[in-house]
């Protein structure tokens, strides 16, 4: 028989690899991917370093949430904010980088915008909504914040259809250069509008209903007397100060790895004839991850509201914060971006838009419509493979 000694230290050692996890994965598979990487093994490289990023930034995520319930509004949003689009750049800037020797990289950095836009909207919010479906028969949210995200989405989808038009309409390439500019200043300042207005005068239309707060009440009521459980995770007894440091780090390491990929990467989407959508799909996977992990359990959890907020918010900054940061680091590095995008990335941005405002306006979601979301990014990554 077992002594309570020795069942104190299995649940002690489990807890510890429930809370690390990701963190102890992310250290691991970073110093894998830097010997792969010198010895000339890239194929390897890049799988590790993609691997090693979604750990790390997992651990990110969970920090970030730790600080932004500490700080009031509107700086929680904007240290949500920061760690959200953070890695997205990273990686995409890494790609830019990489356009001297690999004149696809643009075009790849180009499909990673857009497709982080479409796996959040499909990926995450499909998957989420499917598996909260299957747990619940049907899971309320705030109509009013799926109405709100998606006009936002939908003005600035069409909004990245300028520069497009003006390209396929036989301007030069500096009137396209010109309009992305000023584009992507217009989607930055329509972002800053966009952040008052969610997190100052209408912070009612990104809550949970009255109803939902019920529903899930009660739900906990009928499973019984809720455990009272001791946090011992070691960031939730850091300063505000450490833990922005901690962040700090985690991101410079992502940096790091982020290069190694962009390099090896290229190489090895070269070699392997994956085209530059689908290479843009990867990146965008890679990056969304993390929030992928978060809203599958706020879905089985019954928290609906949070997983429209993470995959429509998420969406919102990968297009107006991302777009503006990737054309000034673009411009400061001599590696100009033009959001000319092509035929088939602005079509699969609107149709995921159009999806999304379907199957969210009434304010509640079941795992057909979930399914709806997963059929239209598999629809899309055989296209982009393809195309």
């Amino acid at each position: 028989m077992d002594s309570p000694s020795s069942d104190t230290h299995n649940l002690t050692g489990n807890s510890f690899l429930e809370d690390y996890w990701d963190l102890i994965g992310g250290i691991i598979f970073s110093i894998f991917t830097y010997l792969l990487h010198k010895s000339g093994n890239g194929h390897l490289a890049t799988l590790f370093a993609a691997i090693s990023i979604i750990f790390i930034s997992i651990t990110i995520s969970e920090i970030a949430e730790i600080l932004a319930e500490r700080l009031d509004e509107p700086y929680g949003s904007f240290v949500l904010t920061f760690t959200a689009v953070a890695v997205e750049i990273i990686l995409l800037f890494s790609i830019m980088l990489q356009a001297a020797n690999s004149p696809e990289a643009m075009e790849t950095v180009r499909g990673g915008i857009i497709s982080a836009v479409i796996v959040d909207m499909n990926v995450l919010l499909g998957l989420a909504v499917f598996i909260g479906g299957l747990s619940f028969n049907e899971q309320q949210h705030n109509e009013d914040t799926s109405s709100s995200y998606t006009t936002i989405l939908y003005v600035s989808a069409l909004a990245l259809l300028v520069p497009s038009i003006l390209g396929h309409s036989g301007h030069d390439a500096q009137t396209m250069e010109t309009a992305s500019t000023l584009i992507g200043l217009l989607l930055l300042i329509f972002y800053i509008i966009i952040l008052i207005f969610q997190t100052k005068t209408h912070t009612h239309f990104f809550k949970a209903t009255a109803r939902s707060r019920i529903f899930r009440y009660k739900r906990k009521m009928q499973e019984g007397d809720e455990e009272i459980m001791i946090n011992n995770y070691i960031f939730d007894n850091f300063s505000n100060y450490a833990n922005f440091f901690v962040i700090f780090l985690l991101i410079l390491l992502i940096g790091i790895l982020a290069e190694i990929f962009a390099h090896d990467g290229m190489i090895f989407f070269k070699e392997f004839g994956i085209s530059a959508g689908l290479a843009g799909l990867i990146i965008a996977i890679i990056s969304v991850a993390p929030e992928i992990f978060t809203a599958v359990k706020a879905a089985k959890n019954d928290q609906i509201q949070r997983v429209v907020n993470i995959a429509m918010g998420a969406s919102t900054v990968s297009i107006l914060l991302t777009v503006p940061i990737l054309l000034i680091l673009g411009h400061i590095s001599g590696m100009k971006l033009s959001l000319n995008f092509n035929p088939l990335e602005i079509g699969a941005l609107i149709f995921t838009i159009i999806l999304a405002w379907k199957t969210t306006d009434d304010g509640e979601t079941n795992y057909f419509e979930g399914l709806s979301h997963l059929m239209l990014f598999l629809s899309y990554a055989v296209i982009a493979g393809l195309y």
